[in-house]
C-alpha cells in the first residue's frame, strides 16, 4: 500500500500549478492559470478564476471596421478594464515564450535564467519581465508607526521590515502612484512591531493569547474597506500582508470568513497549520547582522569542504530533539552542535561543509536555509509540512536534500550516498540560485524583493476581476 508523503507534495505541489499556469491542456486555446484548475479563487461575483482564451489577449488591438461616418459608440475602458487588458496580454506574453523557448524583451536582459534549479526557465522569464514591466502595488497609507509602515531591519524577522520599507518607498517601481492602477493591495501591518510594543513584557501565560494581535489587523483592514472600494471588490483577494514573526498565521483565524481570499505572505509557511500554498506565499527568513545588510556568496570551494554535514543551533522543538539525540557533538564528518566549542566560527564552519543541517525550530522556517545557500553548502531539510520560498518557480530538488524526520538517523548513510559528481552538480546549483535570495536595498531584478512579488505577481494573475 503506497504512503502519501504530504513532504514532497509540499515541495512538489507549487510547481505543478505553476506549470497549469503555463501550459494550455488537450492542445486547447486556453490558458489554464496558477492554481485555477486546483482550488480556483472565486471571492464574488464579480471575481472569476480565468480560464481565458489567448485572443482576449488582443482585445484592444482589434480592427475597427465600421463605418467612420456611424457614431462612436464604444464604451470608455474604466480603469480596472485597462489593469485586466495589461495582465491578459502578460499571460500571453508567458504562453508565447514557453512556446518559442524565447523571450520578448523591450530592454537588454542582464540576467537569463537557465538550467534546471527552475522548473520553467522561459516561463519565469518573461513572467519577470512582465512584472518589472506591469505590476503595481498600492500600500495603504492609513494607521500609526510604529504598528504599521514600520518594522524590524535586524535579527530574524528583518525580511518584514525591509519589504515594507522597500514597497512604500517613493522610488519603488513597483509602488502605484493611484490605486486605480494597482493589481495588489498592501496591508503595512507589521506582526513583529505589534508584538514588540502591545505585548511585551510577557509576564503570564495568557499574554501569548492572539486576541489583541487579531484585533489590530481586523480593525486595519475594516477601515481600509470602509474608506475605499477595492477590498469589498474582490474580497480581498487582491490584498496582501507581509510577516516573518511565528505569529503572523493566527492573525486570520479569528475571522476565516473575512480573510479567506487574503494573500498572506509568511516565512511560517506551515501546512499542517493553515498555510494555504495555492494562495499564500511563502517568504524566506532571513538573519541580518545590524552593522548592515550582511555577508553573501562566500565559504570555500567545492572540493575543499573537509565536513560532510554542519549544524549548530538550540534545542527549539521535536525535530531538533532528534537530531541532537542520534549526532549532537558524535561524528566528526556529521558536526552537529548546540553550542560550538570555543574558537570556531558558525559561518567559517558552513563554508568548510558540503552539506548543511536545516532542522526546523519551533515553527517550520530556519535563517539556516538562506545562510547555507550563500556559504554555497548545499541545504538539507528537514522539516514536516514546510513550503519552501519561490517553490512556484525553483525545483529545489535540484540544489537542496530533504531528510523526512524519521531518518534522522540515517542522516549520514543518506549523504555518502549522494556521488561526489551529484554534489559537485548541486553545488554549483546553489550558487546559481543565490542571487534569489540576496537582499538589496534598493531591490534589484531576481533578488529576493523580486522574488517575493513575482510569487504575489503569478497569484494576481489566477483570477480576473470586473466592475
Amino acid at each position: 500500500m503506497a504512503v502519501f508523503n504530504l513532504d514532497k507534495l509540499c515541495l512538489i505541489l507549487p510547481a505543478f500549478l505553476f506549470l497549469l499556469l503555463l501550459f494550455p491542456l488537450g492542445g486547447q486555446h486556453h490558458l489554464t492559470l496558477l492554481f485555477s484548475s486546483f482550488n480556483p479563487i472565486k471571492a464574488n461575483s464579480s471575481t472569476t478564476p480565468l480560464e481565458a482564451p489567448v485572443l482576449d489577449a488582443f482585445a484592444s488591438t482589434s480592427i475597427n471596421t465600421s463605418n467612420e461616418d456611424e457614431p462612436k459608440t464604444q464604451k470608455k475602458r474604466s480603469s480596472l478594464e485597462r489593469v485586466e487588458e495589461g495582465l491578459s496580454k502578460a499571460r500571453a506574453a508567458i504562453q508565447e515564450a514557453i512556446r518559442s523557448k524565447n523571450y520578448t524583451s523591450h530592454k537588454k536582459e542582464t540576467f537569463i535564467p537557465k538550467g534546471s534549479v527552475y522548473w520553467n526557465s522561459h516561463a519565469f522569464h518573461q513572467s519577470h519581465i512582465e512584472m518589472v514591466k506591469r505590476f503595481k502595488v498600492w500600500p495603504y497609507k492609513e494607521g500609526e508607526r510604529p504598528l504599521v509602515h514600520d518594522g524590524p531591519l535586524n535579527n530574524i524577522y528583518s525580511i518584514e521590515g525591509h519589504f515594507i520599507d522597500e514597497v512604500e518607498s517613493k522610488g519603488s517601481p513597483f509602488r502605484a502612484q493611484d490605486p486605480d492602477e494597482a493589481h495588489v493591495f498592501f496591508l503595512p501591518v507589521s506582526v513583529a512591531s505589534i508584538v514588540h510594543f502591545i505585548y511585551l513584557p510577557i509576564t503570564a501565560a495568557a499574554d501569548y493569547s492572539r486576541d489583541r494581535l487579531r484585533r489590530v489587523v481586523t480593525d486595519y483592514v475594516h477601515i481600509v474597506a470602509k474608506k475605499y472600494p477595492y477590498w469589498n471588490r474582490s474580497n480581498g483577494a487582491d490584498h496582501f500582508m507581509v510577516s516573518c514573526h511565528d505569529w503572523a498565521p493566527d492573525v486570520s483565524i479569528a475571522n476565516s470568513e473575512l480573510f479567506n481570499k487574503f494573500i498572506r505572505v509568511l516565512c511560517n509557511a506551515n501546512i499542517s497549520v493553515g498555510f494555504r500554498p495555492p494562495r499564500d506565499v511563502p517568504l524566506p527568513e532571513i538573519y541580518l547582522p545590524f552593522s548592515g545588510l550582511g555577508t553573501t556568496h562566500m565559504g570555500q570551494a567545492p572540493n575543499n569542504r573537509p565536513i560532510l554535514a554542519f549544524f549548530e543551533g538550540r534545542a527549539h522543538g521535536y525535530i531538533r530533539q532528534v537530531l541532537f539525540k542520534h549526532w549532537k557533538n558524535k561524528d566528526n564528518e556529521v558536526q552537529v552542535h548546540e553550542l560550538l566549542p570555543k574558537g570556531n566560527n558558525y559561518t567559517r564552519l558552513m563554508g568548510q561543509s558540503k552539506f548543511c543541517l536545516c532542522p526546523s525550530g519551533f515553527e517550520v522556517a530556519s535563517p539556516r536555509v538562506v545562510e547555507a545557500i550563500y556559504q554555497g553548502c548545499v541545504p538539507v531539510i528537514i522539516s514536516n509540512n514546510y513550503s519552501l520560498p519561490f517553490s512556484d518557480v525553483l525545483n529545489w530538488s535540484q540544489f537542496s536534500v530533504q531528510i523526512p524526520v524519521e531518518k534522522i538517523p540515517e542522516i549520514k548513510m543518506i549523504l555518502q550516498r549522494i556521488s561526489n559528481s551529484k554534489y559537485l552538480r548541486m553545488h554549483e546549483r546553489v550558487k546559481r540560485v543565490q542571487r534569489h535570495f540576496v537582499l538589496n536595498r534598493p531591490a534589484k531584478p531576481f533578488d529576493v524583493i523580486h522574488m517575493v512579488l513575482h510569487s504575489l505577481w503569478l497569484r494576481r494573475l489566477n483570477f480576473r476581476l470586473s466592475d
